[in-house]
């Protein structure tokens, strides 16, 4: 008995835009072809070799009522925050930070030159959780172990579970599976996801072959597929060196209102969130 294999739902391309001081990026999830994807929000990729495209940064913004993801790929990048807390992010390091009740914080980038590349991803929370005390799961990269699931193909993990190999991030409210994959060409990387977790793959390097059998698609650089329903993912890699993140977590089913940097339920809780910002009380 097959396990039924996750076939490609669709496949977009992110658009680009701009934000924070006029950083360059491309969004995936968050745009108006794909709004979001219950309980992902928005993810953006940000890689440049140009200075004047992220010197910038994302200076003072405040969030509430859901996470912020970012994964540096290359470069260093330093948040601080209104509540003391700061710190730089390194290559392959991560920082989940739950907005929660409310935050003011700025990334701004600590090189003056050279690469910088990763994501950014934003994750719902759910209702009961809204109005949770702010924090943070920040790590180095020393901190994700990485998993040989084969020949030629690596994954390491940052939240969920590989072959008994758990990542250091966790989030009981959405369940969430975030790992980086690596394939050499005709390395194959099969996955169990929670069953009714939505999930995507972002190939950011080569190109891949999701899913099984006739339906199976392949997935270039630059594009998301967004998966269906099914217990497991298989991915294979078309190129020497492909590079993608899976994530997946469980959705909320929840109404979302959501502006800017505040995610709610309700339109006046977005309102109170405005008002709750403007009187300094984050």
């Amino acid at each position: 008995m097959h396990s039924q294999v996750r076939q490609v739902r669709r496949i977009l391309r992110g658009m680009p835009t701009s934000d924070g001081a006029g950083v360059r990026l491309t969004r995936v999830i968050g745009t108006p072809q794909l709004p979001q994807l219950d309980p992902f929000l928005m993810l953006d990729e940000f890689g440049t070799d140009r200075p004047e495209d992220y010197i910038a940064g994302f200076p003072s913004h405040p969030h509430r009522g859901f996470e912020t993801v970012t994964y540096m790929l290359d470069g260093r990048m330093r948040h601080r925050d209104n509540h003391g807390n700061e710190g730089v992010l390194v290559p392959g390091g991560v920082q989940w930070m739950t907005a929660g009740r409310g935050i003011v914080h700025s990334e701004m980038p600590e090189q003056q030159e050279g690469r910088m590349r990763g994501f950014q991803l934003w994750v719902n929370l759910p209702a009961k959780d809204k109005m949770t005390e702010p924090r943070y799961q920040e790590y180095g990269p020393e901190r994700f172990p990485e998993v040989a699931v084969g020949d030629g193909a690596w994954v390491k993990v940052i939240a969920g579970k590989v072959e008994g190999v758990a990542g250091p991030i966790s989030q009981p409210a959405t369940d969430p599976t975030y790992l980086d994959v690596r394939l050499g060409a005709g390395a194959a990387f099969g996955h169990v996801l929670p069953e009714g977790h939505n999930a995507f793959l972002y190939v950011y390097e080569g190109s891949a072959r999701v899913g099984e059998g006739q339906e199976a698609a392949t997935v270039g650089a630059g594009e998301l597929a967004v998966l269906g329903p099914g217990e497991r993912v298989r991915v294979e890699g078309r190129e020497a060196d492909t590079r993608l993140i899976l994530v997946a977590g469980r959705p909320l089913n929840e109404p979302v209102a959501r502006y800017g940097p505040f995610v709610m339920n309700t339109q006046a809780e977005l309102r109170q969130a405005f008002e709750d910002y403007q009187a300094g009380r984050f």
